[in-house]
């Protein structure tokens, strides 16, 4: 790669002094099939946490009351979703006071609500404000603040308009996202993984999917739910021992077998996204097909992209996604290329259009 293509990311604050996120605070419960949740080594233990810690990082902090009126006491008619954690709903505040506005006026949030008595997601959610108070990026979902009173414990975002990446490539009826698209996904979620990884102290994301990224009205790609990140390794260790927590199909398979956690960790589930993003069909399903995971080639690859889309494609485009894909799915972490080598390639394609359309 061209010295053109090294990035290293900025952050807008401080995360020098960003606690090690112990894996006490990223369990997932074994009871679901798609998650993983495996006795392997723990470390660390929780950080001291209190609201005034929070404070320093210019959050808002919510009063039970007032979520409840921005989101009509979390009416069924502002429902976007719902996972481990709890339900999200969407609400209305006001951009400046961030005060409950009325329906339509300030601006749309998200509001994330812990289930009732849920320690798992207690945890998680101290993970994620944590992380989320202290890292500001453009491909990272924008905390705006939280509320911790009494039992309750909730979450305020940006809202995304365009929810989940998940439900524009799997639910029915969704309608099919252009090639030109896909490649801009991938590279805003490149983007906020590069971002993560090039930090003093390295973040691993840990749980990368389709479901975990989120689309603006104009398709731009955002990371979030960090409830499952944590620190990655320091000085010259080349890995985390962990507890082994994310979802199947997506953990890199030396992190499954071992509890070991590295950058490459989130570059193995990165190629997996890629298959689901450019196949248009669930990569559990692409890789059941290629059958031995060790002979993934480009050339199955290939056969599974999803065509025929618009006049972005082309076959030497395809080939480049492919051979992508089967460098970030190498069973030796060893072989697999960093963010930044990934994010480089996908650029690229980018570049490559911009010179065709600037030649014709």
């Amino acid at each position: 790669m061209g010295n053109s293509c090294v990035k290293r990311y900025s952050k807008c604050e401080d995360v020098s002094h960003l606690p090690q996120s112990p894996e006490n605070l990223c369990h997932v419960s074994s009871t679901n099939s798609n998650k993983i949740a495996s006795a392997a080594a723990v470390v660390g233990s929780p950080p001291s946490f209190t609201v005034d810690a929070l404070a320093a990082f210019s959050l808002k902090s919510f009063a039970l009351n007032d979520l409840k009126q921005a989101s009509k006491n979390f009416n069924r008619e502002y429902f976007l979703g719902e996972g481990e954690f709890g339900c999200v709903f969407k609400g209305w505040i006001d951009k400046n006071t961030f005060v409950p506005s009325r329906p339509g006026t300030g601006i749309g949030v998200a509001i994330k609500k812990l289930k009732p008595n849920s320690f798992q997601g207690h945890q998680e959610w101290l993970t994620e404000v944590t992380y989320l108070a202290q890292l500001r990026h453009e491909n990272l979902v924008k905390l705006i603040g939280y509320c911790l009173e009494g039992d309750e414990r909730l979450i305020v975002y940006e809202h995304m308009q365009r929810g989940s990446l998940d439900n524009h490539l799997f639910r029915s009826g969704a309608l099919s996202i252009p090639w030109a698209t896909r490649v801009n996904i991938a590279i805003d979620v490149a983007r906020g993984v590069t971002f993560l990884h090039s930090l003093e102290i390295q973040v691993i994301y840990r749980d990368l999917k389709a479901g975990n990224v989120l689309l603006n009205s104009d398709f731009k790609a955002k990371l979030s739910d960090f409830g499952l990140a944590r620190n990655g390794p320091a000085g010259n260790d080349t890995h985390v021992s962990t507890r082994v927590v994310g979802t199947y199909g997506y953990a890199a398979p030396e992190y499954v077998a071992t509890g070991r956690l590295s950058a490459k960790s989130d570059v193995y589930s990165f190629g997996v996204l890629l298959i689901d993003l450019f196949s248009g069909r669930r990569a559990e399903e692409v890789l059941r097909s290629c059958r031995n995971k060790s002979l993934i080639d480009k050339w199955k690859m290939l056969r599974f992209m999803s065509t025929g889309q618009d006049g972005e494609y082309t076959k030497r485009k395809a080939q480049v996604i492919a051979e992508l894909i089967v460098k970030c799915l190498q069973v030796n972490p060893k072989k697999r290329p960093d963010m930044n080598e990934v994010l480089c390639t996908l650029e690229q394609l980018q570049t490559t259009k911009a010179r065709t359309h600037s030649m014709s």
